[in-house]
């Protein structure tokens, strides 16, 4: 009731049947097409395939980033975006998560207001308890409450709960731990066979919600395993591991996940806690929607980007030829930096790995083509600068100091390039 208030769980039977239905044969869909990937993630420096096949999909133009590898949503089919999908069953499987995801929006704002009712209801208990309390007693209540009870929530505006429960896109996952060689074993309480160890999402809006649809492919052993009495947690049975984060010592908590269960992880738990996934003994697919954090993250940022670090170039109206309106160092690092994160935020990470979603929609190409021609011009636009610390007549002090600043982010470059290729 304390450490783990936050996490809100609905069982499968409270959930519309016809939801189940199209959301179930999505997931079915995707994976008939091909459509799941393991993704190649950079930990420490080094690469590793994850255990778990993953896509995204969401809002038109958005990107996860997650342990260092960039994700580019299957757009879902919105009024005003033209989208071409491979076939008309792709199609209807992300209309089918579209539809989850506004359930999932709406059940998300409900158990906030639920919580945040239900705490102000337990603060105003309190306060009439402690009139009634000797002032010694009452400041000994006060101090246990706040401990257990971090975070309470007072009632928020409207718009508060709608901005941290709007998701704009949704990770899934697929999983048959009968195909994996080795899973690596939860290392606290003992809870077994680990598909995700333990970790907080992120690249989250701050206090945003993370809801997650379960859908585990049940079969005879899963069942026969049910019904014998079993210490600790059933092996057969997915779950979800939790557990505060770098704490040990409260126990840790395993919920059994059955098909087409529902749990929410409310307000700041994603932060305060951990959690990891525990491996079944049948395939398994979740659907986990996010309020991504897509400041720096959608087409819309960094097409802005782009047309900022272009306003320094410009065309003589008679012999074509172009140059740079400012050679000051301020205005040469931005136009730099931006350089860089064009292409080793977007253009590489897309075509590293984002170019398999052609499977689902080419609906990545035209964006990723306007990108690749603002680089060639910020290419262009490296070079000028080049040219022009070259020229005699340049004012020393002001060379000097255009060229430190501009060797640091050429250093860099050259870095990400070499480790790109290594990749």
């Amino acid at each position: 009731k304390t450490k783990y208030s936050k996490l809100i769980f609905r069982k499968s039977d409270t959930v519309p049947e016809e939801l189940h239905r199209l959301v179930q044969e999505s997931f079915l869909t995707l994976r008939e097409h091909n459509c799941f990937f393991q993704d190649l993630v950079r930990i420490k420096g080094k690469d590793f395939l994850t255990p778990v096949s993953r896509i995204l999909i969401g809002n038109p133009g958005c990107t996860y980033k997650y342990l260092n590898t960039r994700l580019f949503t299957v757009p879902w089919p919105t009024e005003s975006c033209d989208i071409k999908y491979c076939s008309p069953q792709i199609h209807d499987a992300c209309k089918a998560l579209m539809k989850l995801n506004d359930y999932l929006h709406i059940e998300a704002v409900k158990a906030l207001q639920g919580q945040n009712s239900f705490e102000t209801k337990e603060i105003k208990d309190t306060t009439v308890i402690d009139r009634e309390q000797s002032f010694t007693t009452s400041l000994t209540e006060q101090g246990s409450v706040s401990k257990d009870q971090s975070g309470v929530c007072v009632p928020e505006d409207d718009i508060i709960l709608k901005n941290r429960t709007s998701y704009n896109l949704t990770l899934l996952n697929y999983m048959d731990p009968l195909q994996m060689l080795y899973l690596k074993q939860e290392p606290y309480f003992g809870m077994g066979n680990m598909a995700v160890s333990w970790h907080h999402d992120e690249n989250l809006v701050e206090r945003s919600a993370v809801a997650v649809y379960s859908y585990s492919c049940e079969d005879s052993a899963a069942e026969e395993s049910n019904g014998q009495e079993l210490k600790g947690r059933d092996p057969a049975v997915w779950h979800v591991g939790l557990k505060v984060a770098w704490d040990i010592e409260t126990p840790g908590l395993a919920i059994p996940l059955h098909r087409g269960d529902i749990y929410l992880m409310l307000d700041e738990l994603n932060m305060t806690h951990q959690h990891c996934v525990l491996a079944g003994l049948t395939p398994r697919f979740s659907s986990t929607h996010r309020v991504a954090d897509c400041s720096r993250g959608t087409l819309e940022y960094i097409f802005g980007q782009c047309e900022l670090a272009l306003q320094n170039l410009q065309t003589d109206p008679d012999s074509m030829a172009l140059s740079l309106k400012s050679l000051e160092t301020a205005v040469v690092k931005q136009v730099e930096e931006i350089h860089n994160e064009v292409e080793f935020e977007w253009l590489r990470q897309f075509w590293f790995q984002g170019k398999r979603y052609l499977k689902c929609t080419d609906w990545w190409l035209k964006p990723m083509a306007k990108l690749e021609e603002f680089w060639r011009k910020m290419e262009i636009m490296t070079s000028l600068v080049l040219s022009e610390v070259r020229k005699e007549q340049q004012n020393e002090e002001q060379r000097n100091e255009t060229i430190s600043c501009f060797l640091l982010v050429l250093k860099e470059r050259q870095k990400l390039r070499k480790e790109w290729t290594a990749r």
